[in-house]
């Protein structure tokens, strides 16, 4: 088994952590700004989450692979994991959609809690098994049957997502890590960068016409809605901020982490890696940043220019945590982050489950004994916000009480030394 790098890991760890905390406010209407992402063009610190994830996927695509296997071992794992990563993203959609005959409430919940450890076995452990992958298969097709074969409980289920971008994402990388060197690799991630940047600026908006970044009316938002019709994001329902177009320059994301990942690897002292991800840090913010006068931050459009800045300040991260951890031995205090960083997929997956569950729950509404409400925002609205004169910190101490319930789940897995892989 290949030895971790903390380093990665506590980053890992920390982009977990800011993650949960800003998907989690008490109230969206009172949220620091730090903790939202941009409005539309521009960059904020909640806007380099998703980026610094992707971003390590390609990382860690280098440091976990096998240094020897057959052909056909490799690409099953590689095709395996995809459907594992996709699958768990499609049915974080499909959750609150399951209904069974006339089940209602807690038998309804019950129901739907009986799918998800079908589906939480099915998807983590072991995927070397050439039935297993079979089974991903059938239940991929399963979900996108359900999606687009008129069945009314999923006719509007989201198909995009983070996890599903996860998943492309690493198909993409670890086929290149897997059939070509980094240079080919770096060409290719130059490549898809002008070459989404010449798409969105270039090509017409069919329908409304000169090409524009604006929001709703660029021409990814009109692929997402040309192709997935009534499957796209709840909020704006007809574009996506993980639509497809918008994946081309995500793949740029991931081989940055793929070309760092191999820099790591090669047989130079530390205080050198630590230096060029330094460089290679400077390099991608200057850059990001100059191209933004013409090509906008954009998260949402994950534009290429925001490709860059973003990757940047991950490297820079990474060059720091490498420097004080790994090179100068400070590491007492990383077991925190660690444990997030050890297991994100738990995270990032049974955190969204779990909101959804909550969500489900009915309490007494003290205002109003003869109704009911969900368990979510009565304990908010009464056990959190009359203890609190700012609403403002009102929500983030909801996010941190979330934080903190999982900080205690990891710690059980943690001690445990219980780790699960998709």
């Amino acid at each position: 088994m290949k030895q971790r790098l903390v380093s990665l890991d506590v980053l890992r760890g920390f982009t977990m952590i800011l993650m949960t905390i800003v998907n989690n406010p008490g109230d969206w209407e009172h949220v620091y700004a730090p903790l939202l992402h941009a409005e539309w063009h521009g960059c904020t610190p909640t806007d380099l989450v998703f980026p610094t994830f992707l971003f390590i996927v390609g990382v860690s695509v280098v440091l976990a692979s096998p240094d020897q296997s057959s052909d056909g071992i490799i690409l099953q794992r590689i095709l395996t994991r995809t459907l594992r990563i996709f699958c768990l993203g499609l049915f974080l959609s499909f959750f609150s959609r399951i209904h069974f005959g006339g089940l209602e409430d807690a038998a309804l919940l019950g129901f739907r809690l009986a799918i998800t450890a079908i589906v939480v076995v099915t998807l983590f452990g072991n995927y070397d098994k050439n039935w297993q992958f079979w089974i991903v298969v059938i239940m991929f097709i399963t979900m996108i049957i359900l999606a687009f074969g008129g069945f009314k409980d999923f006719e509007s289920v989201r198909i995009p997502g983070v996890l599903q971008r996860i998943a492309v994402v690493y198909l993409i990388v670890s086929l290149l890590y897997w059939r070509t060197g980094w240079v080919t690799q770096a060409i290719v991630g130059v490549a898809v960068l002008l070459i989404y940047w010449a798409i969105m600026t270039l090509i017409p908006v069919p329908g409304i016409g000169e090409p524009n970044l604006e929001k709703g009316t660029n021409l990814a938002a009109w692929l997402d809605n040309f192709l997935l019709p009534g499957h796209l994001w709840a909020t704006s329902k007809t574009w996506d901020p993980e639509g497809i177009l918008s994946t081309l320059p995500a793949v740029g994301t991931g081989i940055a982490g793929l070309l760092t990942g191999q820099l790591l690897r090669l047989d130079i002292v530390q205080s050198r890696k630590a230096l060029y991800l330094l460089a290679g840090g400077l390099a991608g913010i200057i850059i990001g940043f100059l191209w933004n006068f013409v090509f906008p931050l954009n998260k949402a459009l994950w534009t290429s220019s925001f490709v860059l800045y973003a990757a940047g300040w991950a490297l820079l991260c990474l060059a720091l945590l490498l420097y004080i951890i790994d090179i100068k031995g400070y590491g007492g205090w990383t077991t925190f982050f660690v444990m997030f960083g050890v297991n994100p997929m738990v995270v990032f997956f049974f955190s969204g489950i779990l909101i959804r569950i909550l969500n489900v729950v009915k309490v007494a509404n003290p205002t109003n004994p003869s109704e009911q409400m969900n368990l979510v925002p009565y304990l908010y609205q009464y056990q959190i916000v009359p203890r609190f004169e700012s609403p403002y910190n009102a929500s983030l101490t909801y996010a941190l009480l979330y934080l903190l319930l999982w900080s205690l789940i990891l710690i059980v897995l943690y001690r445990r030394k219980l780790v699960f892989r998709v």
